[in-house]
C-alpha cells in the first residue's frame, strides 16, 4: 500500500513549497511515497507520462542524448549523464522535467521518490497565483463616475471603449452581444461565491456590485465597489480555476452574462496568440520580443530561459505598469496554463503578448 507523504517533506520541493495552505493540503492528499530498487528504471526517454518526479531518498542517475541547459536557456550547462542525490539543491526540483521525456532516469541506489500529476500541480499553482481580485481593472476612483447628467452611460459603449475589446474581431463582439443573457438581480443577491467553479463572465448593465473576499476568520472583507460597464468573473474561466472572490449586488440592477463556453470561443482565444518554439526563439533572438517567465521565482532560477524577465503571475497586476506598452512580449510557464492567463490579463491592458505553445516541458531544443 502506498504511503502518504509527510507534509514537512513535501514542503522541501519546488514549487510545492509556494502553495497556499488549502492547495498544499490538496496536493499532499494526492502525493505518495514510492520505493524504487537500485537499478530500476523510473522513466524512459520518449515517455509521455505527465508526471513530475522528485527524489526523496537515495540517488537517481539521469542519462540523455543531449546536454541539459544549453546556452539558449541557461548560462550553465549540465553533463548529459549526471546523478541527482536527495537533499541537494538539485533535488528540490523535479528531475528531467520535460515531456515527452528527453532523458531516462534509473535508481542508482535504493531510493524513495514521489510522482505528482503535472496537471494537478499546475492547476493548483494557477489557482494560487490567480488569487487577485476577480474583477478586471478595478479603480476606486472609477466608482460613481458612471453617470452623465444623472443618467447611466450605455454599458455597451463602456465595454467597446476598453482596451481589451479593441483586439476582438468585430464578428466575435457581435456574436457575444447576441449570446449574452440578461440577468436581473436585487440588492443583496450573491452573483459569485468564493470557491465555486467559474461558469459565467459578467458585465454590469445597471446598478452596483460589491466585491469581497473571505478572511481567515470567515468574515467578508470588502475590496471594491464596481458599476455600469465593469466586467468581472473572467479569471476563473481563463484556467478552469475556482472563484477567488465574492461579488454581491449592492443595489437593484441588471447584469449581462456570457457562458464559459462562449467566453472561451469569442473572447479568450482571439486574445491569445500562440507561438511555436521556433517562432518564439526567432522573435527573441531578433530582439523583436522579450521573454517573460510567469512562474515562481524559484522555478525561474532553476530553469528560466536566458535573458527572460521573471514576473510571477500573482504579481502581474502590480508590475504590468512597469512594462513597455510598445514592446512585444512572449510569456511562458511549464505547460502554457499560467502563461495563457497572464497573456489574457496583459492583453486586457492593450499590450501585444504571445504565449509559448506547450510551455517549457515541451521544448525540444535543450
Amino acid at each position: 500500500m502506498a504511503e502518504p507523504i509527510d507534509k514537512k517533506i513535501l514542503k522541501k520541493f519546488v514549487p510545492a513549497d509556494a502553495l497556499k495552505a488549502e492547495n498544499f493540503q490538496e496536493l499532499a492528499s494526492k502525493t505518495f511515497l514510492e520505493s524504487v530498487a537500485a537499478g530500476k528504471t523510473i522513466f524512459k526517454e520518449g515517455e509521455h507520462d505527465k508526471k513530475v518526479v522528485y527524489v526523496v531518498e537515495g540517488q537517481v542517475e539521469i542519462s540523455a542524448t543531449f546536454a541539459v541547459g544549453s546556452p539558449k536557456d541557461s548560462d550553465v550547462t549540465t553533463p548529459a549523464g549526471y546523478v541527482v542525490e536527495a537533499g541537494t539543491e538539485k533535488a528540490k526540483h523535479a528531475i528531467a522535467n520535460r515531456q515527452p521525456r528527453k532523458q531516462s532516469a534509473v535508481a542508482k541506489t535504493e531510493c524513495t521518490i514521489i510522482r505528482i500529476d503535472s496537471d494537478l500541480l499546475d492547476i493548483l499553482l494557477t489557482w494560487d497565483q490567480l488569487s487577485g481580485i476577480e474583477v478586471a481593472d478595478i479603480h476606486a476612483d472609477d466608482v460613481d463616475i458612471k453617470t452623465s447628467d444623472g443618467k447611466e452611460d450605455d454599458w455597451m459603449t463602456s465595454i467597446l471603449q476598453s482596451k481589451a475589446f479593441l483586439q476582438i474581431p468585430p464578428a466575435n463582439i457581435q456574436a457575444m452581444f447576441m449570446r449574452m443573457q440578461e440577468f436581473p438581480a436585487k440588492a443583496g443577491v450573491e452573483i459569485i461565491k468564493q470557491g465555486d467553479d467559474g461558469d459565467y463572465y459578467y458585465i454590469i448593465k445597471q446598478g452596483k456590485c460589491k466585491v469581497t473576499r473571505n478572511s481567515k476568520a470567515g468574515t467578508p472583507l470588502t475590496l471594491a465597489t464596481i458599476g455600469v460597464g465593469d466586467a468581472f468573473g473572467e479569471e476563473a474561466l481563463l484556467s478552469d480555476t475556482k472563484r477567488n472572490a465574492n461579488v454581491v449586488m449592492e443595489t437593484d440592477g441588471s447584469l449581462m452574462r456570457l457562458s464559459k463556453e462562449d467566453f472561451n470561443e469569442l473572447l479568450k482565444e482571439p486574445m491569445l496568440s500562440w507561438l511555436t518554439e521556433e517562432e518564439a526563439d526567432a522573435m527573441a533572438e531578433s530582439k523583436s520580443a522579450t521573454w517573460i517567465d510567469v512562474r515562481m521565482e524559484s522555478e525561474h532560477k532553476e530553469s528560466g530561459i536566458a535573458g527572460s524577465i521573471n514576473i510571477p503571475l500573482n504579481t502581474l497586476r502590480i508590475k504590468a505598469g512597469t512594462l513597455d506598452s510598445k514592446q512585444k512580449y512572449i510569456v511562458y510557464c511549464d505547460s502554457g496554463r499560467r502563461s495563457s492567463a497572464a497573456a489574457f490579463l496583459l492583453s486586457e491592458r492593450g499590450m501585444q503578448v504571445y504565449c509559448l505553445k506547450g510551455g517549457l516541458v515541451e521544448r525540444t531544443g535543450d
